[in-house]
């Protein structure tokens, strides 16, 4: 048997026919066009399905189910979509809406704890019980599973670990809140930190990566600088880490998870990032040195994480 998966973005909609080991079998994509009705979108989502089953010459029959992974808040229970502002959706019918065009049972949840779900059950996870991923990217997203289940909260709305505040009279986050996590540790806040430098330091390396086009600045950019040597760019990539590190000390004193694995386009730095980011969070985590024993790793699942998260949403709703 198979199982789809379905992410759901606001700028693309991805979907694959997953086995149930979490290998792809096949795999496609449309543009989500956001602008439009709903009932457009979730059309599209259906059709791209039945597409790669047509294309991999496998009947209905072989597949199980269908999960999504969406931005917003989700209700698994009821299968909509409660709010997701960056798709324009309230109270959307996601699960009544697929089965009208294919009589399958639909799972649905959050992005985040759904590519959460598939480190957990095929990448960086699929060892522990206790287990946290934290994705590094426009923002900070974060999926929290212990024992073996997705912390989504009473009212769907948990594990928003990245509108923790670390700095209460901060940066302005567009949550409305000061000081949150991910205006300190995502990708957006280490590009807007680097670009900043550059502007600030002419004769830094961070102009030359860029030809001294600061608009041309990436995630990766301070940390290339900063192995050549840059102290413009050291300085920027260490209060980067300093700050991820705060966050990620309050994750481990809250949950004491078994591992935190980092996705998102920063963690492609791999020990660059992690060896000076288990350092700090030596210096701060509860107990010290002899009580941090959560091994913190980069992803293994990349982009597909969310397909294949979406995919196995079917056995974190029928435990």
């Amino acid at each position: 048997m198979y199982n789809i998966g379905i992410d759901l973005g606001g700028t693309n909609i991805a979907a694959a026919i997953v086995a149930e080991n979490g290998t792809i079998i096949r795999k496609g994509s449309v543009p989500t066009k956001r602008e439009r009705e709903y009932p457009e979108i979730i059309k599209d989502m259906a059709m791209l399905a039945l597409k790669l089953i047509e294309e991999e010459n496998i009947k209905l029959d072989d597949i199980y189910s269908i999960g999504v992974g969406s931005p917003g808040t989700p209700n698994p229970q009821k299968g909509i979509i409660v709010y997701a502002n960056n798709l324009n959706f309230n109270n959307v019918p996601i699960r009544d809406e697929i089965r009208k065009y294919i009589d399958k049972p639909v799972y649905i949840g959050n992005d985040a704890n759904v590519a959460a779900l598939g480190e957990f059950e095929c990448g960086a996870g699929k060892v522990y019980k206790d287990f946290v991923a934290i994705t590094l990217g426009t923002g900070v997203g974060s999926g929290v599973i212990i024992d073996g289940k997705i912390i989504d909260g009473s009212f769907n709305g948990a594990s928003e670990l990245g509108h923790m505040t670390i700095n209460f009279d901060g940066i302005l986050c567009k949550c409305g809140r000061k000081g949150c996590w991910e205006q300190y540790s995502s990708a957006t806040a280490l590009i807007r930190d680097a670009k900043n430098a550059a502007i600030n330091n002419p004769k830094s390396k961070l102009n030359n990566l860029v030809n001294g086009d600061v608009n041309k600045m990436n995630a990766k950019i301070p940390f290339d600088a900063a192995l050549e040597g840059d102290e413009v760019a050291v300085k920027v990539i260490n209060e980067y880490i300093r700050c991820l590190a705060i966050g990620i000390v309050n994750v481990i004193n809250i949950f004491q998870p078994e591992i935190i694995v980092l996705g998102g386009g920063v963690s492609a730095q791999g020990d660059n990032l992690i060896k000076p980011l288990k350092e700090n969070i030596i210096k701060e985590v509860y107990g010290g040195e002899e009580a941090f024993k959560t091994k913190v790793e980069v992803a293994k699942l990349g982009n597909d994480a969310g397909i294949i998260g979406a995919a196995m949403l079917y056995k974190a709703y029928e435990k």
